[in-house]
């Protein structure tokens, strides 16, 4: 296993949103540092570099992979986008940071691995909710026996219109299960410390189409793990723009000694009010401290760097990643035919 001993280089390929605090956190560890970002719209990747310091500026990340010296590249583009700067980036002997999913076909789940394995590069999936303080706890009780046998689970993660109607221009070509059902289904596998082995799921949809987003609306989902825990899942992004956190999210463990909840939606840390509204700041998942990028969807990047850099194993693998999009293809078959569905991994 390669052990990275200097400071790690990072490049990115994706210059929106995520992409740019992806560089925000390599810039903010003292290991690392960002040494190139790229895009297919080169002026939005000039646009992230100017910004932020990081003077390799590229439009085709074969230049970028070729050129920019980096031990490592974040692939923060939209999700049916991964699997080729993936392959290429594994044939360039480069580490990798993949966001969420792996991929979204199984073709290119496989490619992946396949790349991976051949040139023997390390690469991991921004799952990030294995970071977080709520799941952690839960994870903990899990691993102390404080629950029992972990025999159901609920697990609900929506997202409010904004997010598919103007967040993501590419959400029409995405699909909820991509976006959210991935953070959804890896946390209730790594909870369950199993393999989900069936899955029966429903959808709906309408209420986005008619706003001009061709996308499914929601779907709901039992999951049938392969030592007999059962479970029930559900992804949407309608839920209304007032609800107080982008996110709407509630989960529930039974065991056969006890049950842990967790209701994450919300918090009463801190409001700020005005005449006009109310606002609830993200101080969790994502917040900055002194300037610089804290909570635990921003650990999880950190933690692909730390892994780097020690040699340690990553808290998510690929294969973990690449169970989770297989499992998500199964329920989004299963939602076509409205029939249960085995998963093939």
């Amino acid at each position: 296993m390669q052990t990275i001993h200097t400071k790690l280089k990072m490049a990115i390929v994706g210059a929106g949103i995520w992409g740019a605090n992806h560089a925000r956190i390599y810039q903010a560890h003292p290991f690392a540092d960002v040494v190139a970002v790229c895009d297919s719209n080169y002026e939005k990747a000039q646009a992230l570099g100017s910004q932020l310091g990081i003077e390799q500026v590229y439009g085709d990340y074969h230049e970028m992979l070729a050129k920019s010296g980096c031990d490592a590249v974040a692939i923060v583009t939209p999700d049916f986008a991964h699997a080729d700067i993936a392959v290429a980036a594994a044939e360039a002997k480069k580490h990798l940071l993949i966001e969420k999913p792996l991929a979204t076909t199984r073709e290119d789940v496989f490619r992946i691995l396949d790349a991976v394995e051949r040139n023997q590069v390390r690469a991991m999936v921004d799952l990030h909710n294995r970071w977080s303080p709520p799941f952690q706890a839960a994870r903990q009780a899990v691993e102390r026996g404080d629950l029992g046998e972990v025999y159901s689970g609920y697990f609900r993660l929506n997202d409010v219109k904004w997010v598919a109607t103007d967040m993501l221009p590419w959400a029409a070509k995405s699909s909820i299960l991509w976006f959210l059902g991935s953070h959804s289904l890896d946390t209730l596998r790594w909870l369950f410390g199993d393999d989900v082995k069936r899955v029966y799921s429903v959808s709906r949809a309408g209420l986005l189409k008619e706003q001009g987003v061709d996308t499914v609306d929601e779907y709901l989902t039992t999951l049938e793990f392969k030592n007999g825990a059962v479970a029930q899942m559900e992804n949407g992004w309608i839920t209304p723009n007032a609800n107080p956190c982008v996110n709407d999210i509630k989960c529930n463990l039974l065991g056969t000694k006890g049950m842990v909840s967790i209701d994450a939606s919300n918090h009463n840390m801190v409001q700020l009010y005005t005449d006009d509204k109310v606002v609830v700041p993200d101080v969790i998942v994502q917040n900055s401290v002194f300037g610089k990028p804290k909570g635990f969807a921003f650990e999880s990047i950190r933690g692909f760097i730390d892994c780097l850099l020690d040699g340690s194993d990553f808290p998510v693998s690929v294969y973990d990643a690449a169970n989770t999009t297989l499992a998500i293809l199964a329920i989004m078959e299963s939602s076509k035919t409205r029939m249960p569905v085995e998963v093939q991994y």
